[in-house]
């Protein structure tokens, strides 16, 4: 599959949205979070995973990034760790950055997710580079970067018991949920929908962002938040305010994903 370019998603052509600078502001902010949390050994709701696995899975993914987009060849070889660990893959990765030292590890994501975003700043937003079962340029790196930050923060929130205060950078969330719409059906091994959707999303002040025609029959409402955490798979859908209308939009809402 590797011969694909960003999993076949329509992506932006440049950064005309600042993704970039969401990406570095949502890792600021939760920086501040964790800086605040003396013991990183609390649960989080990933079966097994404490906030030390939270923190060392984000720095690890940053180093496969940036490693992904220096040293490509020399990533091969991560590829293929991927392939022969299998679904304990993660996992492993995270429980062995977890083993270190808070401040070490604290140290290390900071520097690596700096690294990357100016890696990226610095790299065409159509380079292609190596990336799991695709290839993938900075369009496409840098908001999945910004999603698995802001999902993964939300897991630490939810474990020290504080509110993740929502902000404009979930649109780039909420973009690559209704972008991936294809992959979520293809990972449970549905064909996508034929019929066009409409998906129209309220911010907490009160604005819509939305996609797809105005008269699609199969619609999808509600939440901004809601739906970045359905579509980061950290809350049923049942669980939120979404509604879906149709029965094509309903099955989208119970398989979405924004990764395979």
């Amino acid at each position: 599959m590797t011969h694909m370019l960003n999993y076949n998603l329509a992506v932006p052509d440049e950064d005309d949205a600042g993704v970039l600078s969401a990406l570095v502001a949502e890792g600021d902010e939760l920086d501040v979070l964790v800086r605040a949390v003396d013991d990183w050994s609390i649960p989080t709701p990933a079966p097994g995973w404490t906030v030390a696995h939270q923190i060392a899975h984000l720095a690890w993914a940053d180093a496969n990034a940036l490693s992904a987009l220096r040293t490509p060849d020399a990533f091969g070889a991560e590829l293929g760790r991927a392939k022969a660990e299998g679904s304990g893959y993660a996992d492993k990765a995270a429980a062995a950055g977890a083993a270190k030292p808070r401040a070490v590890l604290l140290d290390e994501w900071r520097a690596g997710r700096a690294e990357l975003a100016a890696a990226l700043r610095d790299t065409p937003w159509d380079h292609a580079f190596p990336w799991y079962m695709s290839k993938v340029t900075p369009a496409l790196m840098a908001p999945l970067r910004l999603m698995e930050t802001w999902a993964h923060g939300q897991d630490v929130f939810d474990a020290v018991g504080v509110a993740h205060r929502p902000t404009d950078r979930l649109q780039h969330v909420a973009s690559l949920g209704v972008l991936g719409r294809a992959l979520s059906f293809a990972a449970v091994g549905l064909p996508e929908p034929a019929d066009p959707f409409r998906v129209e999303l309220t911010t907490p002040d009160g604005r819509t962002w939305a996609w797809g025609p105005e008269a699609a029959v199969q619609r999808v409402q509600g939440g901004a938040i809601d739906f970045c955490l359905c579509v980061t798979r950290r809350r049923l859908w049942s669980e939120t305010n979404m509604t879906a209308t149709g029965e094509d939009a309903q099955k989208w809402l119970e398989v979405a994903r924004v990764f395979l």
